[in-house]
């Protein structure tokens, strides 16, 4: 008969000795904000990874918008169809790298947790209430530490709070600098393929310089962006990107923004995104005895109540809520 050996945390943790001298080793870990005994079977990166996916907040995002408001169709890209493919990018990049595999995965299964309804547009519409900017990797690291506490280890926290570029400091670890990659490689390829199949561009339409350089949609751009921050880290000993072919990537972006995601012909669903999300966080803070126990934390007053309820919120949800207590 086969065999099968018992393969404890001790194991697991002895094989991370063997990984990039640049790894995180769930070992070196600055720990948890509240000490807990060690796991007989994972790491505490693996068991981070295990907690983020069982939380509500890591369920909602199957009805989150990712580009398309409450999409009709079935195959366009959730904020939780993007996020397993922000993962399995980041798990690549980190085995290919012999980075820590575990931590790169928790990071990206965390990293949109905490983001608002109707994609960046609900951003926007929750800034005005923060006296700045309303971030949801702050938010992410919120829902996880405060909303839904689940004691996460620092280096996978600070790796949610630090995955979107216009962060600073960056991550602390390369695992979290991998996850920075991953999610931009990620909605960048299947941004410009859900476009496409709404039929807002065409392939004609993509620069000339992305196609040139990463070829046809979909596959070929995934592992020609991998394949790049691969080779280009392996050289420099710190997770980057060939600026050669960050070049034709950095104009796709600016491509994407300007023909689909501030597209004219979006304003007024982006308006009604903002007039949705505004009027909820204005009504439930104005009532605060109707926001949901489990977002009344004792630290927060009654718009900060109302902002992690609203930000919580499907884009389903939200639209049923806007029509329930204020109306069309």
């Amino acid at each position: 008969m086969p065999e099968l050996t018992r393969h404890t945390r001790q194991d697991r943790e002895a094989e991370e000795r063997r990984l990039s001298s640049g790894a995180t080793r769930s070992t070196g870990s600055r720990g948890r904000a509240v000490p807990e005994p060690p796991d007989p079977m994972r790491t505490a990166f693996e068991r981070d990874r295990d907690r983020i996916i069982h939380t509500k907040a890591f369920r909602r995002l199957k009805h989150k918008t990712q580009v398309f408001i409450n999409p009709d169709g079935d195959h366009f890209v959730t904020r939780l169809t993007h996020t397993l493919q922000v993962t399995q990018i980041g798990r690549a990049i980190a085995r290919y790298l012999g980075l820590n595999e575990a931590l790169a995965e928790a990071v990206c299964l965390g990293h949109d947790v905490g983001h608002s309804p109707f994609g960046h547009t609900g951003e926007e519409a929750l800034s005005p209430y923060v006296g700045g900017e309303w971030l949801h990797s702050e938010q992410s690291v919120r829902v996880l530490s405060v909303l839904e506490p689940q004691n996460l280890t620092w280096e996978v926290l600070d790796g949610i709070r630090a995955h979107s570029w216009k962060v600073e400091p960056g991550p602390h670890t390369p695992e979290g600098t991998v996850c920075r990659f991953a999610d931009r490689i990620a909605y960048l390829t299947h941004d410009v393929e859900d476009a496409i199949r709404a039929g807002i561009i065409t392939h004609t339409d993509l620069p000339a310089a992305a196609v040139g350089t990463f070829g046809k949609p979909g596959r070929d751009w995934i592992d020609a962006m991998i394949t790049a921050v691969v080779d280009r880290s392996v050289k420099t000993g710190e997770v980057s990107m060939d600026p050669v072919l960050l070049e034709p990537m950095t104009e796709l972006r600016g491509f994407m923004f300007e023909r689909v995601y501030l597209r004219p012909e979006a304003a007024d669903q982006q308006r009604r995104a903002v007039e949705v999300i505004r009027g909820l966080v204005e009504y439930f803070a104005a009532r605060p005895d109707e926001v949901p126990e489990s977002y009344r934390h004792e630290d927060a007053d009654a718009c900060r109540r109302a902002i992690d309820y609203v930000s919580g919120m499907t884009d389903r949800f939200a639209l049923r809520q806007y029509e329930r207590v204020i109306g069309t």
